[in-house]
């Protein structure tokens, strides 16, 4: 039995990430078990890791490495066995060099780049009618920006999203796709056994277990 580290940091809905991974799991008929944990070991010797997040990039950095040895795990994993890896939300901006959030602090740098503030191109017009709010929340299309495992079947398709910040990715080769909320926001990146998605796959029905699924599935 293969085993997915689902990271619990006290940060990102778990319960629901975990039955959306159980669920996807279920669906693509292989045979994981989605361990909730923060222990080192279970970290460094799982399958797959999925790091969430909710809120603020400063409070979530604090709150992992608040987890002693937890950090090192997830390298140790990912950078020296190759595990694939998987951020959603904050647990993708995380993977940047640094946020700008409440301050600049560092990030894993496993995707360079830095957090930075939504700012729609039409807060410049005062029209009512034009404006964006952040922070962008609900449902947003994607525009793919390169093919790739994780992205499979899923051009044109709708996810839910909820953020005020945003990566920007140093290298626009690590964007595989792109959502829209006044100008483009990255939705998603990959770079070898690491990747992130801004949405929330186990909000967006469907396509987001879909897109488990084939995380459960990704041979980097």
């Amino acid at each position: 039995m293969s085993r997915v580290a689902l990271i619990d940091y006290g940060s990102g809905n778990l319960r629901s990430a975990e039955k959306a991974l159980v669920e996807a799991a279920r669906r693509s008929g292989g045979d994981w078990t989605v361990d909730v944990t923060f222990d080192p070991d279970k970290v460094a010797s799982a399958d797959r890791i999925v790091l969430p997040g909710v809120g603020a990039f400063a409070a979530c950095w604090a709150l992992l490495h608040a987890r002693p040895g937890l950090v090192q795990a997830m390298t140790e994993a990912v950078k020296q066995r190759g595990v694939p890896f998987l951020g959603v939300c904050v647990g993708l901006q995380l993977l940047a060099t640094r946020g700008l959030e409440f301050g600049e602090t560092p990030g894993l740098d496993w995707i360079p780049g830095e957090v930075r503030r939504i700012e729609p191109a039409d807060h410049a017009l005062k029209a009512p009618h034009k404006s964006l709010k952040v922070p962008h929340m609900g449902w947003n299309n994607l525009t793919l920006a390169r093919d790739h495992a994780l992205m499979g079947g899923q051009a044109d398709g709708h996810m839910y999203f909820t953020h005020s910040y945003a990566l920007h990715a140093s290298d626009v080769a690590d964007v595989i796709a792109w959502a829209d909320h006044g100008g483009p926001i990255v939705a998603a990146v990959a770079r070898d056994n690491v990747a992130g998605v801004q949405f929330h796959p186990e909000k967006s029905q469907g396509r987001g277990l879909k897109l488990l699924g084939d995380f459960l599935e990704w041979r980097p």
